[in-house]
């Protein structure tokens, strides 16, 4: 299949996505990206993820453009130097926090650089300090002012619980908050503009290039907005039926090197083997 044309930079998500379920980037999905640059391509990465908790990717990938953690809440350099921050309203917080656990779902949150738990052996903690490579800080009460908050979660292995939870905290805030599922298990509460949506518009502004000259891949709801912000999309094949119906095409799954056979396949010109 021709490559596609007119593409200057391709965002990706990174679990499920550029990475596998056990968190591994693959060799070939790191040739993958050295090709695209090889290529003229430029390549970024955005994340539910603190920036801090993608820095593992950022030498191997030898990442040189901005790194979009928590959903576009911080904006850093390759190096981790803050550039842009969205925090939400400290009310809008209180309120996030106390449906939350009205709700039955336990909560995280990022202040600043720090990841707070209530719980420290709560489900996923463990697992997601693996994840970022950095624990979290033990606290009784979420009590503290609430003023430099970049992002909520809400967490639960009880999908109706976090569907539930997902239509009324967005109903209830309404524009005051993205609210979005950046893994089947953990319901993100951000400021309205940290969505990936907003993440294609940055990259575009700074780089002076159209949304319609971004590609975009991702496996979650949440990756939804940038497709439909990007000018060509890619579901993962780990994503669900309706995220991969809303991308403009499908590859394989994060444990087959879906993110590597959909570089080679329509950015290189060179058939997915």
């Amino acid at each position: 299949m021709p490559a596609i044309s007119g593409i200057s930079l391709l965002l990706s998500d990174v679990d499920g996505t550029l990475v596998t379920h056990e968190k591994v980037l693959t060799p070939r999905a790191r040739q993958a990206v050295q090709r695209l640059k090889q290529n003229n391509i430029r390549f970024a990465i955005t994340s539910g993820r603190p920036p801090r908790g993608m820095a593992m990717l950022i030498d191997p990938l030898a990442l040189a453009e901005p790194v979009a953690g928590f959903n576009g809440g911080v904006y850093t350099s390759p190096d981790l130097v803050v550039l842009e921050t969205h925090v939400l309203g400290a009310d809008v917080a209180q309120e996030a926090l106390a449906m939350l656990d009205r709700l039955g779902l336990d909560a995280w949150l990022y202040s600043g650089d720090t990841w707070f738990v209530r719980k420290s052996d709560a489900p996923h903690v463990a697992q997601e300090a693996r994840t970022v490579g950095f624990g979290p800080k033990v606290v009784e009460h979420f009590d503290s002012p609430l003023d430099n908050v970049v992002k909520i979660v809400g967490v639960s292995d009880d999908a109706g619980k976090i569907a539930q939870a997902e239509e009324q905290v967005s109903g209830a805030l309404s524009d005051q908050a993205a609210v979005s599922r950046s893994q089947p298990y953990y319901l993100d509460v951000t400021n309205p503009r940290a969505n990936k949506a907003a993440v294609v518009r940055y990259h575009a502004s700074r780089l002076g290039i159209p949304a319609s000259a971004i590609a975009t891949i991702g496996d979650m709801p949440n990756d939804v907005l940038m497709f439909r912000e990007s000018g060509f999309s890619i579901a993962m094949g780990n994503a669900t039926s309706d995220v991969q119906r809303q991308a403009k095409a499908v590859t394989s799954s994060c444990d087959d090197d879906g993110f590597a056979k959909a570089v080679e396949r329509y950015f290189l010109d060179a058939a997915a083997s």
